[in-house]
């Protein structure tokens, strides 16, 4: 079988799939795995992310996509995260000693940057979403509604809004929150706040974003199959209205008995002849789905100028900054961090308002922010910064998104769909991605006669949730 696409989702797909017995051919048209979660260097030489991913511990999928490419390793987990306003002060969430929902009330009560009545406000809403455990009546409404008018419906403040809520929720769902399906704002809540003492663990790769799949190639060329990269698809086969074959450079033609595409779904849309379109109503509201971008800011200054491994901004454009030079120090000499200096990443996700921008402006305003945020980075220079902007990192979850999200196993005689775009229940995430893998896997082998299950189920709920649902496990004395 073909996989096209090396990105998250195919790879997550090919991984399955040669576990089963199945022959797999993948391409991506790079000369390099990871999609949009990887990385590539500069002219300089310097490895850098195209952006900076994370994962989180309610993330039980890639989880297992780690584990089957042998890159868990390669993943530094983090119980504490820190907020910083441009005032210096401060506000952790880490887990207390409290069970679930319970654990993190102790971190929303001392957090500094809001005033009582914010957290009372935001404690009204999460009470909400934990009596309903995420189901509440007005997310089924048509169309869906936007998680800034769920907020308003709930009376929060406007500094919770800005300095709870949306710090959270446009890094996770790039998108801002007037533009965001509530569906999903509230589904972050109670998965990785809520409902498990765990589920809000920020998971940081220790090494470049490329490095983390090596092992799923290995294991496709170890098991018979292939891996060709620099293979950009120009063109399908047709035979009698079903797919025969793909096309590349060179006028080179490959078949099989299945296809997996894993690419984005403007690409796919580009790349489907009108006929195919046509013969599945899902494939024909591709062009509904929106994009949203991100932008990175990569900068190196000449010193140390932050000690954390990582950091939140309230109120900046500049919403995290990562310290690739810790996250990289045990990593085996990933990267290049100079002996003396420092490596930060910092990411705006839904970053609509930079695309307009030139580089350097966007180096002057993020520069700005962190000489505001970070004392040290004011003396010390900034030897080299690049910027990356991704004006269609990911699919944007806008209001009823998911009527236009096509299931993995299509209509069409042996094509099916890998990304994180497609009917998967998450917005556009890893977690997503690798979703979307295993469900088209799993709706290949259904459809050859051989079902196997590999979508993991969800984090399961611990402490005071555990005991509410029922699913609490007696403990038992050896």
């Amino acid at each position: 079988m073909i996989v096209i696409g090396g990105g998250l989702a195919g790879l997550a797909a090919g991984a399955a799939l040669v576990e089963s017995g199945w022959r797999v051919r993948l391409f991506e048209q790079r000369p390099f795995l990871g999609g949009r979660a990887t990385s590539y260097v500069l002219p300089d030489g310097e490895l850098v992310d195209n952006c900076q991913h994370v994962t989180l511990g309610c993330c039980t999928n890639l989880e297992d996509f780690y584990k089957r490419v042998g890159a868990t390793g390669k993943i530094k987990f983090f119980d504490r995260l820190l907020f910083l306003d441009p005032q210096g002060r401060k506000g952790e969430m880490q887990a207390g000693f409290l069970p679930a929902p319970f654990h993190l009330t102790g971190a929303v009560a001392t957090f500094r940057p809001l005033t009582l009545r914010d957290k009372l406000s935001i404690a009204r809403a999460l009470l909400d979403i934990l009596q309903t455990q995420g189901k509440l009546p007005d997310l089924q409404e048509n169309d869906g509604i936007s998680m800034l008018e769920w907020l308003r419906r709930r009376s929060q403040t406007r500094r919770a809004i800005e300095r709870f809520w949306r710090v959270v929720l446009v890094s996770a769902l790039d998108e801002e929150l007037d533009r965001a399906d509530a569906r999903f704002g509230v589904d972050v809540f109670w998965k990785a706040f809520l409902s498990n003492s765990t589920g809000y663990r920020m998971g940081v790769p220790a090494v470049p974003l490329g490095n983390l799949y090596d092992g799923c190639k290995s294991e496709i060329e170890r098991r018979g199959g292939e891996v060709t990269l620099r293979a950009p698809v120009r063109g399908l086969k047709m035979e009698n209205g079903e797919l025969a074959g793909v096309r590349f450079d060179e006028g080179r033609e490959e078949s099989a008995d299945a296809y997996v595409f894993a690419v984005p779904h403007t690409a796919l849309a580009e790349l489907l002849p009108e006929s195919l379109k046509q013969s599945d109503p899902a494939l024909s509201s591709l062009d509904k789905i929106k994009v949203s971008p991100i932008t990175g800011v990569h900068f190196w200054f000449d010193r140390t100028v932050m000690t954390e491994p990582f950091m939140a901004l309230l109120d900046t454009t500049t919403q995290w900054i990562f310290n690739k030079t810790v996250l990289y120090a045990d990593s085996n000499g990933a990267g290049k961090p100079a002996a003396s200096g420092q490596y930060l990443q910092l990411v705006i996700s839904a970053s609509y308002d930079l695309l307009p921008k030139s580089r350097q402006e966007i180096i002057d305003l993020c520069l700005a922010e962190v000489r505001q945020v970070l004392p040290a980075a004011g003396n010390a220079e900034l030897v080299k910064a690049t910027v990356i902007k991704e004006a269609a990192a990911t699919f944007s979850p806008q209001p009823g998104v998911d009527r236009w999200r096509p299931k993995q196993q299509t209509s069409i005689p042996r094509l099916f769909l890998a990304g994180d775009w497609t009917a998967t229940g998450w917005p556009a995430t890893m977690e997503g991605a690798v979703r979307s893998g295993y469900l088209a896997a799993e709706a290949l082998l259904r459809a050859d006669g051989a079902p196997r299950t590999f979508l993991q189920p969800d984090l399961a709920p611990d402490g005071f949730i555990a005991m509410w649902l029922g699913q609490h496990k007696p403990t038992t004395l050896a």
